[in-house]
């Protein structure tokens, strides 16, 4: 594989929004990056030099949020960001989780390797396929089972296929929310919407999953994003 060049991203320090014991917590599931396509070759080309390459050429790996914002670029980016900054953690629990292709919900500090990615790259995200969907089924039960009445779900990912929805509905209800305004986006607008939100500090608007229009016009194209501590 002919060389690559890629970009290092800077992690914008955004503090989270504070709350308090009578706010409902709220958990934020973000969909996956695509395991197999050309960024996820270079990260693990055995010549691949640079550091996150490196990293997970070792046994401690590296993040999988890390992992995953390198795979997807600014929709993965935008989707850590904005759960990052408005999660309200349960009492004894993680407040983001990613999904995985292989071993269902999983924080980002979870550490992933070259081995442990070219795993995930085999496996589907498909409903029908048991590799995905039993893993996803057992951590998301769980997760419910800890979840009070009040509680949220938050999906930062598409609604239009029933890769994601279709198992997460059926665990948490309609509990199962996701932004009203990802409606008509792709995902680099909504890349781009997620990392305007968490630096205004404002939120967007959930809606329950069940019952919402899975497909719509495409909204008003956002304006560039300025950049931001040598961020590109």
């Amino acid at each position: 594989m002919a060389a690559a060049s890629h970009r290092v991203w800077r992690q914008v320090n955004i503090p989270p929004v504070p709350y308090t014991e009578r706010m409902v917590r709220r958990v934020f599931l973000l969909s996956p990056a695509r395991c197999d396509g050309e960024r996820a070759q270079m990260v693990l080309s055995p010549s691949a030099s640079f550091g996150l390459a490196r990293r997970m050429r070792e046994r401690t790996g590296a993040p999988l949020g890390e992992v995953m914002s390198f795979l997807s670029g600014l929709y993965f980016r935008g989707k850590l960001t904005y759960a990052e900054t408005f999660a309200r953690p349960l009492a004894d629990g993680d407040s983001v989780l990613v999904i995985t292709s292989d071993s269902g919900l999983c924080t980002p500090a979870t550490p992933v390797t070259a081995a442990s990615l070219r795993r995930a790259a085999g496996v589907d995200i498909d409903a029908k396929n048991r590799r995905y969907r039993q893993p996803l089924e057992t951590s998301a039960r769980a997760l419910a089972a800890r979840l009070a009445h009040e509680d949220e779900i938050v999906l930062l990912g598409s609604i239009a296929s029933p890769k994601y929805v279709d198992i997460l509905t059926d665990v948490f209800g309609d509990r199962l929310l996701f932004p009203f305004e990802f409606i008509g986006r792709g995902d680099m607008s909504r890349g781009g919407l997620l990392l305007r939100c968490a630096r205004a500090g404002e939120e967007l608007t959930y809606v329950p999953v069940r019952g919402a229009a899975r497909r719509g016009p495409r909204p008003p194209k956002l304006a560039p994003l300025p950049r931001a501590g040598g961020q590109g």
